[in-house]
């Protein structure tokens, strides 16, 4: 296949696409060190690490109107949202910046005549408004959390901004003196008049530019009314957007399968449920705006059913779910193996008194695919009363079924479940025969559970989602047929991959009678120099994400861990390792893609 430039989105020409082209080995260590030969020809990022473009955007008219000209923006769907992004903030900046830190929600302007459509999706957009020296501090709380907004949330609901009818409700400074509060624009402000007034005009200069209400100027409420006829007049029917979203929680709670018709009334397509628990149902699958999201109301909900404990993070994991347990709450245990020896040391401490709140681990694990006891963390959480959340986004619950052993599983949906990376998305589910499964379920709905998924988001995840199953197959036959060629080549270290792993053992205790191994595998080089020239070489396209319906490398360790490679080795991961996700091109085609690479990678001269 043709490189796709560096910067390029993957898939190309996608204007939501959640990866991005870093076509050689010293472009990734470009776009880590912020050089500007990388950075200056992102067009996009992988969501969460790179803010898209219509989100800053947005974030930019937002502050522009609210702040002052030292000042950004950080967006988050609900109010909710943007003050834990505050406290978070205040927590580490000093009492100066503090004072500086705002809070602005905007919503739709109920004083105009609303349409149909506006009334049904109701957006709202809520900004912290913060000092540009203080980006880093906000960019940490939007990435670990995944609380943003999507970028089609912010495209569409930049249109309403701009078009007068999305205005500030409410402005929060608290602890500020009256005679520091930084006011928006009066036109913002929530009285009569202002209600009136439009929303759009940012800052010139120190000085508001004259905004004209909509309402007040039929050419510009026709643009509006434009606007939204043809942003989402063709795209979002949002008659579906509600049997989607039960659709999507269906297939992942197990209970539906194949194609559906969202128009035909008559046909459910159930099935019998395929996680092997018949009281499990849609009502337990929670779908949250990304992977992370989801996790980290999976903490919240825990923190507030259990208690204040201590977490335990176990097995090498992604890295922002071991920030969350880290920086959310009280902290947490790490173990970065996954192994039995690590599961008698944790025994030790429970038998010693120690008490904790919950163990998160994935299966398999990232990058080296390794499997915990997940048999054994049971018995163990069921001793010791703490509770079990597992990671299934690389396993996917059509090759195994790991509900039985957990509270909670969370998922990535932006990954193989959706396949068009085109899309971000994130589940929890609960386990209604779980021993905190009352507790849990009253939490999230009481106190947690936010319905913050974009329903265009929902529309393009449940289009994508229908022949997941089938996809999944296909690229379990895939994965095994390339691991069969990386191990029988000499310049190869080592190839990690569930089928190959010592914990094998733990992965065939929860594999489904027809699932596989996964299209995940990770490479490790008998030298460096040759995993550069083998990714440098690699026909395919090359950047963050997996689980994509096209193989994708990467030079993961790199990309996730580049400030703290030591620390990685520590735990077995080497900087140099080469992670795969393959995709569903015809089997042959990939094994010459990965010949022809090896190749390369055999040439290089060592001296």
């Amino acid at each position: 296949m043709p490189v796709i430039p560096l910067g390029e989105s993957i898939p190309q020409d996608t204007a939501h696409a959640v990866s991005v082209s870093l076509p050689t080995w010293q472009a990734n260590i470009g776009y880590e060190e912020g050089q500007d030969w990388v950075m200056g020809l992102m067009v996009t990022g992988y969501p969460r690490f790179f803010i898209h473009k219509s989100i800053d955007a947005f974030a930019r008219d937002v502050a522009a109107a609210f702040g002052r000209p030292d000042q950004q923006a950080m967006l988050f769907a609900t109010a909710s949202a943007a003050r834990r992004c505050l406290e978070f903030m205040r927590q580490r900046v000093s009492p100066q910046v503090s004072e500086r830190l705002s809070v602005v929600d905007l919503a739709l302007d109920t004083s105009k005549d609303i349409s149909p459509l506006l009334k049904q999706l109701s957006p709202t957009i809520s900004a912290v408004i913060f000092p540009q020296a203080s980006f880093s501090v906000a960019k940490q709380y939007w990435q670990h959390t995944g609380d943003g907004v999507s970028s089609r949330r912010a495209e569409f609901s930049h249109g309403l901004f701009k078009h007068g009818q999305l205005i500030a409700i409410k402005e929060e400074q608290s602890h500020t003196p009256p005679e520091k509060l930084i006011r928006g624009p009066k036109r913002y402000s929530r009285t009569a008049a202002a209600a009136a007034a439009a929303a759009g005009s940012a800052r010139t200069n120190g000085s508001e530019a004259k905004t004209v209400s909509s309402s007040e100027n039929p050419e510009e409420a026709s643009e509006s009314s434009r606007f939204l006829e043809e942003r989402f007049g063709r795209n979002l029917d949002l008659t579906q957007v509600a049997k989607a979203r039960s659709a999507i929680r269906r297939r992942i709670a197990g209970s539906l399968s194949g194609e559906t018709d969202m128009n035909d009334e008559s046909t459910s397509q159930a099935k019998s449920n395929s996680r092997g628990m018949e009281s499990l149902d849609e009502t337990d699958v929670l779908l949250y705006p990304c992977g992370m999201n989801a996790i980290f109301n999976a903490h919240r909900a825990l923190l507030a059913t259990l208690g204040s404990y201590k977490s335990i993070s176990f097995g090498f994991p992604y890295v922002d779910t071991l920030k969350i347990i880290q920086k959310f709450g009280p902290g947490c245990v790490f173990y970065g193996h996954a192994s039995s020896e690590e599961l008698d040391e944790l025994e030790r401490l429970l038998k010693d008194g120690q008490r904790f709140l919950a163990l998160f681990v994935e299966f398999p694990g990232n990058p080296l695919l390794t499997c915990p006891d997940l048999k054994r963390i049971r018995k163990l959480a069921d001793e010791f009363n703490f509770a079990v959340v597992i990671d299934e986004t690389i396993g996917t619950f059509a090759n195994v079924n790991v509900l039985q052993y957990a509270d909670i599983v969370v998922s990535s949906l932006t990954k193989i479940f959706s396949g068009g990376s085109n899309v971000m998305g994130g589940c929890t589910v609960l386990n209604p025969e779980g021993r905190h499964y009352r507790l849990l379920k009253q939490v999230f709905e009481e106190q947690i559970y936010e319905n913050t998924y974009w329903p265009e988001d929902i529309l393009f995840m449940e289009r994508n989602s229908r022949d997941f199953a089938n996809r999944v197959k296909r690229i379990n036959t895939n994965s095994e047929a390339i691991c069969e060629i990386l191990r029988a080549n000499p310049v190869v270290k080592d190839v990690y991959y569930p089928k190959y792993n010592p914990s094998k053992p733990n992965y065939e205790a929860v594999r489904l009678p027809d699932g596989g191994y996964g299209g995940l595998l990770s490479i490790v080089f008998t030298h460096p120099q040759q995993a550069q020239e083998f990714y440098n070489n690699m026909d395919t396209a090359k950047g963050p994400s997996l689980g994509t319906n096209f193989t994708l490398c990467s030079p993961y360790v790199l990309l996730a861990h580049f400030q703290e490679l030591d620390w990685a080795a520590q735990y077995g991961v080497d900087p140099d390792l080469v992670r795969v996700s393959v995709g569903l091109e015809e089997t042959e085609e990939l094994q010459l893609l990965f010949q022809k690479a090896l190749a390369a990678a055999e040439a290089v001269s060592i001296a």
